[in-house]
């Protein structure tokens, strides 16, 4: 797959701003969702004509997003007890295929990581933690599900079956899923949803495992310390295997009742007893993403309350793209795009969008205010800068080949290159190029040395070209020495 680079890039570079400046570091994220086939893939299949169908509705779904300058992927791999990649463990899930245990012609998991790296975004694992599935699902699984295989880490709750939080073995259960996802693919980031107790929490039933465990601390507290020592657990076996790997969770969207909104309802830290704040100032997070798919008073007073315990993480608010829909909220477009305004000004890393679907449907011009608005430019992922300091080598300076109504930019590899993940390429219309600036990002996330620009509407130009290069942490290298081209359709 060519990097290519459609000239409308630049040109929008000489416009004006719409709305408050594009920020250079952000994280544009999406949650891919496969439960159900909500996102992907839409149909399952039996035949390769029909896996093939699936790759490239993936891809397809992987282009309009890389076109609208999105960044991060939140692919769901672990649904409810089964799984979207090859597993010794858990079973493969039936979305693909129609049957628990079989799986296509292709790993989706390892496919989706290639494409979305081809086009410049991390793929990170959504992993969904506690729940098993319902009654009907577990019965369809048979033997193959973990109610059938460890009945003694499972409970039913409000006719759906869960792991017990509280039993150290459903840790360990969850611990080897784990590293077996992170050893065998190569993902940017495991991000972990429904990692807490579930609605109706009260009546979850564990007074059994409290008394065993509990250690007479109060019940609500003990429970928070389950899954505190989860988050911690995981997040030091991740950075054992691969100190690279972000370790992420989505946590519901408001932490605790603030002073402000002291009987705010259904919290993390009181309903569901994650103790977020913990996890930050324990530094067992890189990123948090709070499920905020809420209005007015119900979200900005709650940002600005992830930004204060940020603990300098990533807080990316996640924001309800679904309730746009008339039988979601039926949502004005204002209404979400204020909010990603207010993240931008108020401290926040970026956004994510629930779901895909309910983005790339345009509704109410979604989309398209994305494409040619709020993302009109792209822009880099903030670096790591906690669990990395130190900057890769600069690339050698861009070399510029004109050839069939293209401009062919490349550049040679540093010498030292075996921290290298991805190139980041500037470019100027005018005499002067600020790297400063989101607008003269002409691409990132470039995992090859080449990138092509056409530029067949072009009489006569000058241009300016830099790149840098990043690593796994995503630490940008000082750029290269910049490189001036001036193109004319006459010999001068």
């Amino acid at each position: 797959m060519k990097n290519r680079i459609v000239f409308i890039y630049l040109l929008v570079f000489l416009s004006g701003y719409a709305y408050a400046e594009t920020p250079k570091f952000e994280i544009r994220a999406a949650w891919l969702t496969t439960v159900y086939g909500l996102d992907w893939p839409k149909h399952p299949a039996t035949t390769k004509a029909g896996y093939q169908r699936q790759r490239e509705e993936l891809c397809l779904l992987l282009d309009s997003l890389q076109n609208a300058n999105f960044n991060m992927i939140f692919l769901q791999v672990r649904l409810r007890g089964d799984v979207i990649y090859r597993s010794a463990i858990e079973p493969f899930s039936k979305i693909f295929t129609g049957k628990y245990g079989v799986m296509p012609d292709y790993d989706p998991l390892a496919f989706g990581i290639e494409e979305c790296h081809k086009r410049g975004m991390e793929c990170h694992a959504w992993f969904v933690t506690f729940p098993v599935g319902s009654a009907k699902v577990v019965k369809e699984q048979g033997n193959r599900s973990a109610v059938k295989r460890r009945p003694e880490l499972c409970k039913r709750h409000n006719d759906e079956w869960y792991l017990d939080p509280g039993l150290p073995e459903t840790r360990s259960y969850l611990r080897s899923l784990v590293n077996e996802l992170i050893a065998n693919y190569d993902v940017d980031g495991i991000h972990f949803d429904y990692i807490r107790y579930p609605e109706k929490a009260n009546r979850f039933p564990d007074r059994t495992v409290y008394r065993k465990y509990g250690k007479k601390v109060s019940l609500d507290e003990w429970r928070r310390t389950n899954i505190s020592s989860l988050v911690s657990i995981v997040y030091d076996d991740v950075k054992r295997q691969k100190p690279w790997v972000q370790v992420s969770s989505s946590p519901l969207g408001k932490y605790s009742r603030i002073s402000r909104f002291p009987n705010a309802e259904w919290t993390a830290y009181e309903s569901v007893f994650q103790d977020v704040r913990k996890w930050l100032q324990d530094g067992k997070q890189d990123m948090v993403v709070p499920m905020m798919y809420y209005l007015y008073d119900d979200f900005f007073p709650f940002v600005d309350n992830w930004v204060e315990n940020a603990n300098g993480r990533f807080i990316v608010p996640g924001l309800g793209a679904y309730r746009l829909e008339q039988t979601e909220g039926n949502w004005e477009l204002n209404h979400i795009t204020d909010q990603i305004d207010y993240c931008r000004s108020f401290g926040g890393n970026g956004t994510s969008l629930f779901r895909v679907g309910n983005v790339l449907d345009d509704s109410k011009g979604f989309y398209s205010e994305l494409k040619n608005t709020y993302y009109k430019y792209p822009a880099i992922l903030p670096p790591l800068t906690w669990l990395c300091d130190e900057k890769p080598a600069s690339p050698e300076e861009v070399r510029v080949e004109r050839k069939d109504g293209e401009l062919i930019l490349s550049w040679k590899r540093p010498e030292d290159d075996s921290t290298i993940s991805y190139y980041t390429v500037y470019s100027s219309l005018s005499d002067t190029l600020d790297m400063n600036k989101a607008k003269s990002i002409l691409a990132t996330g470039l995992r090859d040395t080449v990138l092509y620009l056409p530029i067949n509407d072009v009489k006569e130009q000058e241009f300016i070209f830099s790149v840098s290069a990043s690593n796994r942490y995503r630490i940008e290298s000082l750029p290269s020495r910049e490189t001036y081209y001036y193109y004319s359709d006459y010999i001068k």
